[in-house]
Protein backbone atom coordinates (compact mmCIF):
# COMPACT_ATOMS: atom_id res chain seq x y z
CA UNK A 1 0.00 0.00 0.00
CA UNK A 2 2.48 2.52 1.22
CA UNK A 3 4.63 1.62 -2.45
CA UNK A 4 1.23 2.71 -4.14
CA UNK A 5 1.10 5.89 -2.57
CA UNK A 6 4.62 6.87 -3.41
CA UNK A 7 3.60 6.14 -6.77
CA UNK A 8 0.66 8.36 -6.60
CA UNK A 9 2.56 10.67 -5.70
CA UNK A 10 5.45 10.68 -7.82
CA UNK A 11 3.06 10.28 -11.07
CA UNK A 12 1.61 13.42 -9.93
CA UNK A 13 4.59 15.24 -9.99
CA UNK A 14 5.29 14.00 -13.30
CA UNK A 15 2.08 14.90 -14.67
CA UNK A 16 2.46 19.05 -13.22
CA UNK A 17 5.99 18.94 -14.20
CA UNK A 18 7.80 18.22 -17.51
CA UNK A 19 11.14 17.15 -16.67
CA UNK A 20 11.97 15.69 -20.18
CA UNK A 21 15.20 17.68 -21.83
CA UNK A 22 13.36 20.50 -24.13
CA UNK A 23 16.02 21.13 -26.38
CA UNK A 24 15.02 18.40 -28.58
CA UNK A 25 11.93 19.99 -29.04
CA UNK A 26 11.24 21.47 -32.68
CA UNK A 27 10.02 24.44 -31.28
CA UNK A 28 12.12 25.07 -28.79
CA UNK A 29 15.10 24.22 -31.65
CA UNK A 30 13.50 26.49 -34.11
CA UNK A 31 13.30 29.45 -31.01
CA UNK A 32 17.07 28.96 -30.61
CA UNK A 33 17.88 29.45 -34.14
CA UNK A 34 15.99 32.56 -34.26
CA UNK A 35 17.91 34.03 -31.10
CA UNK A 36 21.26 32.93 -32.73
CA UNK A 37 20.64 34.07 -36.12
CA UNK A 38 19.08 37.84 -34.92
CA UNK A 39 20.92 38.20 -31.87
CA UNK A 40 24.06 36.80 -32.41
CA UNK A 41 23.49 33.69 -29.74
CA UNK A 42 25.51 30.63 -29.46
CA UNK A 43 23.74 27.48 -30.17
CA UNK A 44 25.40 26.00 -27.90
CA UNK A 45 25.15 27.55 -25.05
CA UNK A 46 21.47 27.94 -25.63
CA UNK A 47 21.11 24.36 -26.49
CA UNK A 48 22.76 24.04 -23.10
CA UNK A 49 20.66 26.31 -21.24
CA UNK A 50 17.29 24.75 -22.15
CA UNK A 51 18.45 21.81 -21.53
CA UNK A 52 18.17 22.94 -18.00
CA UNK A 53 14.84 23.97 -18.51
CA UNK A 54 11.57 22.44 -16.65
CA UNK A 55 7.94 23.13 -17.70
CA UNK A 56 5.88 23.72 -14.67
CA UNK A 57 2.39 22.71 -15.31
CA UNK A 58 1.09 23.90 -12.48
CA UNK A 59 1.97 27.37 -14.50
CA UNK A 60 -0.50 27.10 -16.46
CA UNK A 61 -3.09 26.39 -13.55
CA UNK A 62 -2.11 29.76 -12.09
CA UNK A 63 -2.37 31.76 -15.36
CA UNK A 64 -6.11 29.63 -16.19
CA UNK A 65 -7.67 30.95 -12.82
CA UNK A 66 -5.86 34.52 -11.78
CA UNK A 67 -8.08 36.24 -9.03
CA UNK A 68 -9.54 38.74 -10.93
CA UNK A 69 -12.05 36.57 -13.36
CA UNK A 70 -13.25 35.08 -10.20
CA UNK A 71 -13.91 37.62 -7.46
CA UNK A 72 -16.19 40.69 -7.28
CA UNK A 73 -14.72 44.41 -6.39
CA UNK A 74 -16.12 43.56 -2.64
CA UNK A 75 -13.79 40.53 -2.50
CA UNK A 76 -10.80 41.48 -4.24
CA UNK A 77 -10.35 44.93 -2.52
CA UNK A 78 -9.69 43.62 0.80
CA UNK A 79 -6.72 41.21 -0.70
CA UNK A 80 -4.56 44.50 -0.94
CA UNK A 81 -6.37 47.64 0.76
CA UNK A 82 -6.37 46.58 3.82
CA UNK A 83 -4.97 49.07 7.24
CA UNK A 84 -2.60 46.81 7.45
CA UNK A 85 -1.00 47.21 4.26
CA UNK A 86 -1.45 51.07 4.76
CA UNK A 87 0.84 50.87 7.47
CA UNK A 88 3.30 49.10 5.93
CA UNK A 89 3.31 51.24 3.21
CA UNK A 90 3.47 54.39 5.36
CA UNK A 91 6.88 52.25 7.14
CA UNK A 92 8.25 51.56 3.35
CA UNK A 93 7.96 55.45 2.77
CA UNK A 94 9.92 56.57 5.87
CA UNK A 95 12.29 53.81 4.54
CA UNK A 96 12.68 54.97 1.01
CA UNK A 97 11.74 59.07 1.53
CA UNK A 98 14.92 60.09 -0.42
CA UNK A 99 14.21 57.88 -3.22
CA UNK A 100 10.73 58.52 -3.30
CA UNK A 101 11.27 62.60 -3.14
CA UNK A 102 14.04 62.21 -6.10
CA UNK A 103 11.74 59.76 -8.46
CA UNK A 104 8.69 62.71 -7.85
CA UNK A 105 11.04 65.42 -8.91
CA UNK A 106 12.25 63.53 -11.51
CA UNK A 107 9.92 61.73 -13.59
CA UNK A 108 6.61 64.04 -11.77
CA UNK A 109 4.93 60.56 -9.63
CA UNK A 110 3.42 60.96 -6.43
CA UNK A 111 5.09 58.52 -3.70
CA UNK A 112 2.04 57.15 -2.34
CA UNK A 113 0.93 56.11 -6.13
CA UNK A 114 4.38 54.35 -6.53
CA UNK A 115 4.38 52.51 -2.96
CA UNK A 116 0.58 51.22 -3.77
CA UNK A 117 2.20 49.99 -7.08
CA UNK A 118 4.96 47.88 -4.88
CA UNK A 119 2.11 47.11 -2.59
CA UNK A 120 -0.10 45.77 -4.42
CA UNK A 121 2.42 43.54 -6.51
CA UNK A 122 4.29 42.13 -4.20
CA UNK A 123 3.89 43.67 -0.62
CA UNK A 124 6.86 46.15 -0.42
CA UNK A 125 9.36 44.01 -1.40
CA UNK A 126 8.54 40.62 0.39
CA UNK A 127 6.69 38.66 -2.06
CA UNK A 128 8.72 38.59 -5.40
CA UNK A 129 7.77 35.65 -6.89
CA UNK A 130 9.83 32.07 -6.22
CA UNK A 131 9.61 30.38 -10.05
CA UNK A 132 12.62 30.37 -11.96
CA UNK A 133 11.77 33.35 -14.68
CA UNK A 134 13.55 30.84 -17.33
CA UNK A 135 11.05 28.29 -16.39
CA UNK A 136 8.12 30.72 -16.30
CA UNK A 137 8.66 31.92 -19.46
CA UNK A 138 9.58 28.92 -21.20
CA UNK A 139 6.29 26.89 -19.93
CA UNK A 140 4.35 29.89 -21.20
CA UNK A 141 5.99 29.84 -24.39
CA UNK A 142 5.85 26.44 -25.80
CA UNK A 143 3.05 24.73 -24.14
CA UNK A 144 0.21 27.89 -23.24
CA UNK A 145 -0.81 28.48 -26.44
CA UNK A 146 -3.18 31.30 -26.45
CA UNK A 147 -0.70 33.55 -25.32
CA UNK A 148 2.24 32.21 -27.06
CA UNK A 149 3.37 34.66 -28.86
CA UNK A 150 3.64 37.70 -26.24
CA UNK A 151 5.47 35.01 -23.85
CA UNK A 152 7.63 34.00 -26.13
CA UNK A 153 8.89 37.65 -27.57
CA UNK A 154 9.17 37.80 -23.46
CA UNK A 155 11.43 35.14 -23.19
CA UNK A 156 13.68 36.57 -26.19
CA UNK A 157 13.79 39.76 -24.19
CA UNK A 158 14.55 37.76 -21.18
CA UNK A 159 17.68 36.07 -22.92
CA UNK A 160 18.69 39.95 -23.93
CA UNK A 161 18.37 41.15 -20.58
CA UNK A 162 20.40 38.23 -18.99
CA UNK A 163 22.94 38.89 -21.48
CA UNK A 164 22.83 42.91 -21.51
CA UNK A 165 23.08 42.35 -17.48
CA UNK A 166 25.39 39.53 -17.28
CA UNK A 167 23.57 37.44 -15.15
CA UNK A 168 23.07 33.61 -15.22
CA UNK A 169 19.36 33.37 -16.36
CA UNK A 170 19.24 30.04 -14.36
CA UNK A 171 19.41 32.30 -11.22
CA UNK A 172 16.67 34.43 -11.35
CA UNK A 173 13.23 34.25 -9.61
CA UNK A 174 9.86 35.75 -10.37
CA UNK A 175 6.20 35.07 -10.24
CA UNK A 176 4.53 32.26 -11.95
CA UNK A 177 3.64 34.96 -15.33
CA UNK A 178 7.39 35.39 -15.30
CA UNK A 179 7.25 39.22 -13.88
CA UNK A 180 10.55 40.28 -11.76
CA UNK A 181 12.22 42.01 -8.57
CA UNK A 182 10.07 44.44 -6.18
CA UNK A 183 8.08 45.98 -9.17
CA UNK A 184 7.35 42.74 -11.01
CA UNK A 185 8.16 44.33 -13.80
CA UNK A 186 8.08 41.82 -17.29
CA UNK A 187 11.65 41.62 -19.35
CA UNK A 188 10.38 43.82 -21.60
CA UNK A 189 9.28 46.17 -19.56
CA UNK A 190 12.73 46.02 -17.31
CA UNK A 191 14.66 46.48 -20.29
CA UNK A 192 12.94 49.92 -21.71
CA UNK A 193 12.10 51.54 -18.28
CA UNK A 194 14.51 49.96 -15.65
CA UNK A 195 16.69 52.33 -14.27
CA UNK A 196 19.98 52.68 -12.18
CA UNK A 197 18.52 54.84 -9.60
CA UNK A 198 21.92 54.60 -7.04
CA UNK A 199 23.91 55.51 -9.48
CA UNK A 200 26.31 52.14 -9.07
CA UNK A 201 25.90 51.57 -12.91
CA UNK A 202 23.14 48.35 -11.89
CA UNK A 203 19.26 48.03 -12.82
CA UNK A 204 18.98 45.72 -9.53
CA UNK A 205 14.90 45.79 -9.11
CA UNK A 206 15.13 42.35 -7.05
CA UNK A 207 17.32 44.00 -3.92
CA UNK A 208 17.59 48.08 -4.79
CA UNK A 209 14.43 49.74 -3.57
CA UNK A 210 15.70 52.71 -4.41
CA UNK A 211 15.84 51.15 -8.12
CA UNK A 212 12.68 49.35 -7.73
CA UNK A 213 10.92 53.37 -7.35
CA UNK A 214 12.69 55.20 -9.59
CA UNK A 215 11.79 51.93 -12.63
CA UNK A 216 8.06 52.24 -11.41
CA UNK A 217 8.20 56.23 -11.71
CA UNK A 218 9.73 55.59 -15.15
CA UNK A 219 7.37 53.66 -16.52
CA UNK A 220 4.71 55.88 -15.42
CA UNK A 221 6.29 58.65 -17.05
CA UNK A 222 6.93 57.31 -20.34
CA UNK A 223 3.15 55.92 -20.22
CA UNK A 224 1.75 59.23 -20.05
CA UNK A 225 1.11 59.85 -16.82
CA UNK A 226 -0.22 63.64 -15.76
CA UNK A 227 1.83 65.76 -12.84
CA UNK A 228 -1.45 66.62 -10.25
CA UNK A 229 -4.03 65.22 -12.10
CA UNK A 230 -6.74 63.40 -10.64
CA UNK A 231 -6.96 59.56 -11.15
CA UNK A 232 -10.76 58.91 -10.80
CA UNK A 233 -14.20 60.28 -9.42
CA UNK A 234 -16.48 58.94 -7.45
CA UNK A 235 -19.40 59.19 -10.25
CA UNK A 236 -23.76 59.00 -9.46
CA UNK A 237 -26.12 57.97 -12.29
CA UNK A 238 -29.70 58.64 -12.72
CA UNK A 239 -32.20 57.55 -15.56
CA UNK A 240 -32.03 54.13 -17.85
CA UNK A 241 -29.29 55.52 -20.44
CA UNK A 242 -25.97 54.84 -18.37
CA UNK A 243 -27.07 51.23 -18.69
CA UNK A 244 -26.17 51.47 -22.35
CA UNK A 245 -22.53 52.66 -22.08
CA UNK A 246 -19.37 50.33 -22.58
CA UNK A 247 -17.95 50.34 -18.94
CA UNK A 248 -14.62 48.86 -17.46
CA UNK A 249 -12.55 49.60 -20.64
CA UNK A 250 -8.53 49.61 -20.72
CA UNK A 251 -9.02 52.67 -23.06
CA UNK A 252 -10.55 56.35 -22.49
CA UNK A 253 -13.73 55.85 -24.88
CA UNK A 254 -15.98 58.86 -23.87
CA UNK A 255 -16.18 62.37 -22.86
CA UNK A 256 -17.07 64.02 -19.82
CA UNK A 257 -19.71 65.65 -21.83
CA UNK A 258 -21.34 62.59 -23.04
CA UNK A 259 -21.12 60.53 -19.95
CA UNK A 260 -23.57 63.93 -18.52
CA UNK A 261 -26.17 63.03 -21.24
CA UNK A 262 -26.20 59.96 -20.62
CA UNK A 263 -26.76 60.59 -16.58
CA UNK A 264 -23.44 60.07 -15.38
CA UNK A 265 -22.14 62.87 -13.44
CA UNK A 266 -19.15 63.35 -10.81
CA UNK A 267 -19.93 63.85 -7.01
CA UNK A 268 -17.40 66.42 -6.40
CA UNK A 269 -16.23 69.62 -8.97
CA UNK A 270 -14.32 67.77 -11.72
CA UNK A 271 -11.06 68.97 -13.22
CA UNK A 272 -11.50 68.27 -16.74
CA UNK A 273 -12.83 69.99 -19.76
CA UNK A 274 -15.81 68.69 -21.64
CA UNK A 275 -14.53 67.01 -23.99
CA UNK A 276 -11.60 64.89 -22.06
CA UNK A 277 -11.69 61.41 -22.79
CA UNK A 278 -12.48 58.99 -19.86
CA UNK A 279 -13.59 55.33 -19.41
CA UNK A 280 -16.70 54.83 -17.23
CA UNK A 281 -16.15 52.02 -14.29
CA UNK A 282 -18.74 49.99 -12.94
CA UNK A 283 -17.76 47.80 -9.80
CA UNK A 284 -19.72 45.63 -7.73
CA UNK A 285 -19.97 46.04 -3.98
CA UNK A 286 -22.19 43.72 -1.96
CA UNK A 287 -25.25 46.36 -1.41
CA UNK A 288 -25.22 46.49 -5.51
CA UNK A 289 -22.70 48.88 -7.93
CA UNK A 290 -20.67 51.70 -7.51
CA UNK A 291 -19.67 54.44 -10.19
CA UNK A 292 -16.64 55.27 -11.20
CA UNK A 293 -15.05 57.99 -14.02
CA UNK A 294 -11.72 56.69 -14.91
CA UNK A 295 -8.75 59.86 -16.32
CA UNK A 296 -6.28 59.62 -17.86
CA UNK A 297 -4.25 58.69 -14.72
CA UNK A 298 -6.50 55.47 -14.30
CA UNK A 299 -5.84 54.16 -17.81
CA UNK A 300 -1.87 54.68 -16.82
CA UNK A 301 -2.39 52.57 -13.91
CA UNK A 302 -3.99 50.15 -15.75
CA UNK A 303 -1.49 49.88 -18.22
CA UNK A 304 0.77 48.57 -16.01
CA UNK A 305 -1.76 45.92 -15.39
CA UNK A 306 -4.65 45.83 -17.79
CA UNK A 307 -7.43 45.55 -14.69
CA UNK A 308 -10.18 48.06 -13.74
CA UNK A 309 -9.91 46.14 -10.11
CA UNK A 310 -6.45 46.06 -10.33
CA UNK A 311 -6.16 50.18 -10.75
CA UNK A 312 -8.83 50.76 -8.32
CA UNK A 313 -6.98 49.02 -5.64
CA UNK A 314 -3.57 51.08 -6.50
CA UNK A 315 -5.21 54.24 -6.10
CA UNK A 316 -7.35 53.28 -2.97
CA UNK A 317 -4.49 52.01 -1.30
CA UNK A 318 -2.41 54.79 -2.17
CA UNK A 319 -4.99 56.90 -0.90
CA UNK A 320 -5.04 55.39 2.51
CA UNK A 321 -1.22 55.69 2.37
CA UNK A 322 -0.96 59.31 1.85
CA UNK A 323 -3.77 60.06 4.36
CA UNK A 324 -1.66 58.11 7.30
CA UNK A 325 1.20 59.48 6.05
CA UNK A 326 -0.14 62.60 7.03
Amino acid sequence: MAIKKWLLVILFFIGHNAYADISERKDVQAFIQEMVSQNGFSQTELTQLFKQVTINNNIIDLMNRPAERTKQWYEYEPMFVTNAQAIAGVKFWKENEAALNKAQQTYGVPPEIIIAIIGVETRYGTNKGSFPVIDALSTLSFDYPKRSEFFRNELKEYLLLAREEGVDPMTLLGSYAGAMGTPQFMPSSYRKFAVDFTGNKKRDIWNSNADAIGSVANYFKSHGWQTNAPVVYSAQVTGKDYLSLTKNVLDPNITIAELAAKGVTPREKIQLPAGERVTFIELQEKNGPEYWIGCNNFYVIMRYNPRVMYAMAVYELSTKIKQLKG
